[in-house]
């Protein structure tokens, strides 16, 4: 399989632990990621502001891919969202087709919208399946208690995916964890927003908004959380020291990406998976796993 690998801005400035682990795990997989130079941001920061440069910035990432015969794989939710839109206007709207690529003439592209726009996580239960998840496991996670985190843009809204998830009931990230060996944790509010949307213009209320999530997974018992958004790894583990030191509280809760924790289980080292670039460092959870089936590095 051959993806084109759309990191969008803040993976490549901020989140290298995501795109090294997804790469590692992706080959290991047999996914071949071809990187494409002439991405640019999705368009989703400007969504709120203006709409049509928005969809513009990513009918040309779309129109690029397309090109190239090549279906989207993304890392970030927010891309996944704001590339899914433009993909689903594209082919709900001739209008809005046509409008796109009045625009796009310009910069010597076209969108046909023909190409598929999938996030990472929901490749490898789509296109590479469980049970080939399974055979790849060569140090079952068993031991550890995992609480995922779906957040909001890799579910919603629900009318912009093919086959989408109920928002208020996920399993796909569930699947994923079990097929490693670990258990699958649930906490209250599962649902609940990460808080980041409005760090910028609210800090204490985006910080509070995470410390719940961060109470709510404590208290259920998780060793570790799992996240496939850059921006909700920004709150949890970014902000997580930072979260403990305004609130007087004490988490040490590691936050690990989706590949990483799937790297592990595959049987990649700890600096394969850049886990030195992760805040809160998963040094018991290595430990641990050390003790029952040994890993290096």
């Amino acid at each position: 399989m051959k993806f084109a690998l759309f990191l969008g801005c803040t993976i490549p400035a901020r989140c290298r632990n995501y795109e090294l682990s997804a790469r590692k795990v992706a080959d290991r997989l047999g996914i071949e990621f071809v990187t494409i130079n002439e991405f640019s941001c999705c368009g989703y920061p400007l969504k709120s502001m203006d709409r049509l440069s928005a969809y513009l910035l990513s009918a040309r990432n779309l129109a690029i891919a397309e090109e190239q015969n090549l279906d989207i794989v993304t890392l970030c939710s927010s891309c996944t969202s704001m590339l899914q839109d433009t993909l689903h206007h594209a082919r709900d709207s001739s209008e809005f087709l046509q409008d796109m690529n009045r625009y796009l003439k310009t910069t010597g592209h076209e969108l046909k919208g023909g190409l598929r726009v999938k996030h990472f996580a929901r490749m490898l239960i789509e296109d590479v399946g469980i049970e080939k998840i399974k055979e790849n496991v060569s140090l079952p996670l068993d031991s550890l208690k995992i609480a995922s985190h779906y957040g909001c843009h890799y579910l919603k809204p629900t009318h912009i995916y093919p086959d989408p998830e109920d928002p208020q009931n996920p399993t796909s990230l569930g699947l994923i964890i079990e097929a490693l060996g670990a258990e699958q944790v649930h906490y209250l509010r599962e649902g609940d927003c990460c808080g980041g949307p409005i760090m910028i213009a609210d800090e204490k209320t985006a910080l509070s908004i995470a410390k719940q999530k961060l109470d709510h997974i404590r208290d259920a018992g998780a060793d570790l959380i799992n996240l496939v958004c850059p921006f909700c790894s920004v709150m949890y583990d970014g902000n997580q020291k930072i979260i403990e030191k305004d609130f007087g509280v004490n988490y040490g809760i590691p936050v690990l990406y989706l590949p990483q924790i799937l790297g592990l289980a595959f049987g990649f080292t700890p600096k394969e998976l850049g886990f030195n670039l992760n805040v809160v460092k998963p040094d018991l959870i290595v430990r641990q796993l050390n003790k029952e089936g040994g890993i290096d590095g």
